[in-house]
């Protein structure tokens, strides 16, 4: 199992991340990071925070406090804390069709790139044979806004109503990467996200995500991103910090 329940008291519980849930190379997606610890909130949104690399084939601890508030620690080092949270709020500048996707997909970044951090991501990295697929590539004629096609089968981790909390973050996380944070020369790293989740997300049925940036400032991008049916209704949303490490800047 990629989850399991809390303990019987209802204050903690251990989860392990499999190694085949990774972002970078060492340390998992972070979407699907936030979506574990967000699948244990409620069903409502959510706002987790990373607070250092989600190791992975390690036990990890889970904690509840106050207010629906839940940690998630390797040890005493606290690798992320969600909340419950308002809605997102944010819309998609354009609604991309499947075939669309399907188009951007031949403009991923790292595409043809040997040796990027993100190549043997889960979620949308190019080497990846046994992941998601969702090369997410900028719109054309929409500058600034990524797409990517989303097709889960049954061997992605679901449920009844559809894919479970961590892979559906973790769809919603990639596609936020937008185009401005592209030519660093080192990558920025997710520091939050904010999401709900408004319809389950089907297994076999072509999706569509789409990304879009919000504001920059610095070293910080605060992006958007959202799931799509084929028939362009809204499945899920969210807003993501992405970080550029300190060291990295200009």
């Amino acid at each position: 199992m990629t989850r399991g329940p809390l303990a019987g008291d209802g204050g903690a519980g251990r989860v392990l991340i499999p190694r085949r849930f990774n972002g970078p190379p060492a340390s998992a997606n972070g979407g699907y990071a936030c979506g574990l610890v967000a699948g244990h909130i409620g069903r409502g949104p959510a706002e987790v925070s990373l607070r250092s690399p989600p190791p992975l084939d390690t036990a990890l601890e889970l904690r509840r406090g106050a207010d629906g508030e839940v940690s998630l620690f390797h040890r005493d080092v606290l690798v992320a804390e969600g909340r419950p949270a308002g809605s997102p709020d944010v819309e998609p500048p354009v609604r991309p069709t499947v075939a669309d996707a399907r188009e951007a997909l031949r403009r991923h970044p790292w595409l043809g790139t040997l040796g990027h951090p993100f190549r043997d991501c889960y979620v949308c990295g190019a080497g990846r044979y046994d992941g998601l697929g969702m090369h997410f590539g900028d719109v054309r004629g929409h500058p600034g806004v990524t797409a990517a096609l989303l097709v889960a089968d049954a061997t992605v981790p679901h449920d009844a109503a559809g894919l479970v909390p961590e892979l559906a973050w973790a769809a919603l996380d990639c596609p936020s990467y937008v185009p401005a944070l592209w030519d660093a020369d080192v990558p920025s790293l997710l520091a939050r996200m904010q999401a709900e989740l408004l319809e389950p997300i089907p297994i076999g049925e072509p999706i569509v995500a789409t990304g879009w940036l919000l504001e920059a400032e610095g070293r910080k991008h605060h992006t958007a991103s959202a799931l799509l049916a084929a028939d362009g209704r809204l499945l899920a949303r969210a807003r993501h910090l992405w970080i550029r490490p300190r060291a990295a800047a200009g």
